[in-house]
């Protein structure tokens, strides 16, 4: 699974490629399509889970200068993929499972107060 800017819109597009770290989806696939496409504006959210599926990728998107946020380890059922992440130093925030949705509004409503502001 990756996302592609398109003139009429941004999509998803689905592949059957070969698996990435036994997965597919990937969510390295993901997220370095996220980071290609949308650079500074890419926000990468990694939760709960079991393994390192999105720890490298998500430091694609701190490289094109995006926002990354994993889960507290508090608060994961498994905490192996967000610990991968934030063991990398990929994880600008790290963020429990009750302030994420407040964490995403101001997040994302930044990027649109400044997106306007360009206009």
């Amino acid at each position: 699974m990756r996302v592609k800017r398109m003139p009429l819109g941004d999509i998803v597009v689905l592949s059957d490629d070969p698996r990435v770290n036994g997965h597919r989806p990937s969510v390295d696939v993901l997220f370095r399509s996220v980071a290609q496409e949308f650079g500074s504006q890419a926000l990468a959210l990694i939760m709960t889970g079991m393994g390192d599926d999105g720890a490298d990728a998500m430091g694609a998107v701190k490289a094109a200068g995006g926002m990354t946020i994993a889960q507290s380890e508090d608060s994961c059922v498994v905490f192996g993929m967000p610990k991968a992440a934030i063991d990398k130093g990929h994880a600008v925030r790290v963020v429990a499972l009750d302030a994420l949705a407040n964490t995403l509004q101001v997040q994302c409503g930044n990027h649109e107060r400044m997106s306007a502001a360009r206009m």
